[in-house]
């Protein structure tokens, strides 16, 4: 038999097993049912709380979101899955090279798998909240538009990873289905969402602010710089402004994002700040939410 005709009975094969379980979600997104239940989708296909669900037959029944973890990008609504059986979770994690599949049906127009290999594996991408998500698993299976929130699988069909984003040179980047992921969507679908802290800012990275303040002849300084700030929020009660360059957090440099992020994981009710204003350095208690 050749490879071709190899490639062709696996694929398929998954449309029988796999397909059935692939769901649309709302008009522009994919999903899957992973239990009773319960489909597993992005964070970033939602738009409110009720979501509409398209299921493999073609039927469009409502559903409602259980939980949502938009700093992971995952989400799980509770819908009549028409007794699809859920998608199996893969014991390990693809190498570079591996053969990898990636099912979608967006926005409920029907099944699509494309089938390619993986290029990078144990990398992260930036989610939509600005925080890290890893691992990730590069492939280049060719899927349409939509397919955000499919799953990408092996040729056993077991899960491998959540299609997410859409990288430079036509690749898929895929949140990895590791044991800790497994852990976070059962929280999901438990209605355990994760607390999402806010400060109301709109932040430059670190050498962006470096440019800006040589530009204006104030001294280079690495930190975050803040570009705008939003009404109401805990960031403008706290008293920080526009043109502010953060450079500490929690009695820590900053150097980049991440590190202002970790240091408001780290925290409880508030962080203290360590803020440039021009020339002058002074300390800002924000209260969090």
């Amino acid at each position: 038999m050749s490879a071709l005709q190899e490639i062709q009975d696996v694929i398929q094969g998954l449309a029988e097993r796999v397909g059935p379980s692939v769901v649309g979600v709302g008009r522009h997104g994919s999903g899957f049912v992973f239990g009773e239940g319960t489909v597993l989708t992005n964070a970033h296909t939602l738009r409110g709380e009720g979501v509409a669900v398209t299921l493999a037959d073609g039927r469009r029944v409502d559903g409602t979101v259980a939980g949502v973890d938009a700093d992971r990008d995952v989400a799980v609504v509770r819908v009549e899955t028409g007794g699809a059986p859920p998608v199996e979770w893969s014991s390990g994690s693809p190498g570079v090279g591996a053969a990898v599949f990636g099912l979608a049906n967006p926005g409920g127009g029907g099944l699509r798998i494309g089938f390619g290999f993986v290029s990078a594996a144990g990398r992260s991408f930036r989610g939509p909240r600005g925080r890290r998500i890893s691992p990730t698993i590069e492939h280049d299976a060719v899927l349409p538009p939509g397919s955000s929130g499919g799953p990408l699988v092996d040729a056993s069909g077991l899960l491998l990873g959540i299609n997410t984003i859409r990288l430079d040179g036509g690749l898929i980047a895929a949140i990895g289905a590791d044991a800790e992921l497994r852990e976070r969507v059962d929280a999901l679908a438990r209605g355990e969402s994760p607390r999402r802290v806010r400060l109301g800012l709109a932040l430059a990275p670190a050498y962006a602010a470096r440019r800006m303040r040589r530009a204006v002849g104030l001294p280079e300084r690495d930190g975050l710089l803040v570009q705008a700030v939003e009404e109401q929020s805990p960031a403008e009660r706290a008293g920080l402004e526009r043109g502010d360059l953060l450079v500490g957090a929690g009695g820590r440099e900053l150097g980049g994002l991440d590190d202002l992020l970790s240091a408001i994981d780290g925290a409880e009710s508030a962080i203290e700040l360590t803020v440039v204003r021009v020339n002058d350095e002074r300390k800002v208690t924000v209260a969090l939410e």
